[in-house]
């Protein structure tokens, strides 16, 4: 099956406990390269996570990145500094005493010294089911976004897919007219070492037997049954893989590599007015082929 290895996915996650953004990101890569941005709340569900995504994909550099924002609930403390508090009180005595103040010492007095009063928000203590839910939500989270992901390759996949056939259709019908043209070059070839054997027969005593046999031999290496039959096999091994459910990027990579070694050996085999043509032909859509199929899975 055809899915491209480039794709995107995003999505947020709110409920009472806080809210959750998982965003995938995946590239052309040759092999699977796993990059993780786990927040250390979540931290120890990284292995797990890394699991689930080599489960999913098969190639790519993947970035998984993962936001997660509790909602926590606080009480808040108030801590009196005694020390302090009770130096103030005598100073104030002290200034009564001459005259410089009166009055008591009040709480607001006291409120607007932060040296004798802090009040500081503390949180709740760790809650291990409270935890649990909020990795299983981050785990559904990430389950989605990578359906999304699979979602978004397989759409590019088709695209992908539909381009690929129809240049392996345009392979299969230009190793057909090589075919033909190597065996009319191969018949022409025979008639003009027939025409030079009958132009010499009149000069000097040939053997019409070992003639033929080098007329025979010269023609046969000029054969390119072979490579056709093999080619043929590998545009058929192209169908079996693209319509398998397995990934087959890097299959469809080594079977264009095969591909392009047999037509390489055409061209220095075949003989005819219209082989260089079709072999450039052949060339070119090979390596068009192996540029798309670069951003196979």
């Amino acid at each position: 099956m055809i899915k491209s290895m480039t794709g995107f996915a995003s999505l947020t996650h709110e409920d009472e406990r806080g809210t959750i953004a998982v965003t995938v990101r995946a590239v052309n890569h040759r092999f699977l390269d796993l990059q993780l941005r786990v927040p250390q709340s979540v931290g120890g569900l990284e292995a797990r996570l890394r699991a689930l995504l080599q489960k999913r994909l098969a190639r790519g550099r993947v970035e998984l990145g993962i936001s997660v924002q509790l909602r926590e609930v606080t009480s808040p403390t108030v801590e009196l500094n005694l020390e302090v508090a009770q130096a103030l009180a005598a100073a104030v005595d002290r200034a009564r005493e001459q005259g410089l103040v009166s009055g008591q010492l009040t709480p607001g007095d006291l409120l607007r010294l932060p040296q004798a009063i802090a009040i500081r928000e503390r949180s709740v203590e760790a809650d291990p089911a409270l935890d649990a839910r909020v990795a299983a939500s981050v785990k559904a989270a990430v389950e989605q976004a990578l359906a999304d992901l699979d979602a978004m390759r397989v759409r590019e996949g088709a695209h992908l897919g539909a381009d690929l056939d129809a240049r392996r259709q345009t392979l299969a019908e230009l190793i057909e007219q090589l075919r033909v043209g190597a065996d009319e070059g191969r018949q022409a070839l025979e008639a003009r070492l027939r025409d030079r054997v009958d132009e010499l027969r009149l000069q000097l005593p040939v053997d019409q037997a070992m003639i033929a046999q080098e007329i025979v031999r010269a023609a046969a290496r000029s054969d390119i049954a072979e490579e056709v039959t093999r080619f043929r096999a590998h545009l058929a091994h192209w169908r079996t893989l693209t319509d398998g459910d397995e990934p087959c990027g890097r299959k469809l990579d080594f079977l264009l590599q095969e591909m392009n070694r047999e037509i390489n050996t055409i061209g220095s085999k075949a003989d005819g007015p219209r082989i260089s043509e079709l072999i450039i032909n052949a060339k070119a859509e090979l390596e068009r082929m192996r540029e798309q199929v670069q951003n196979v899975e």
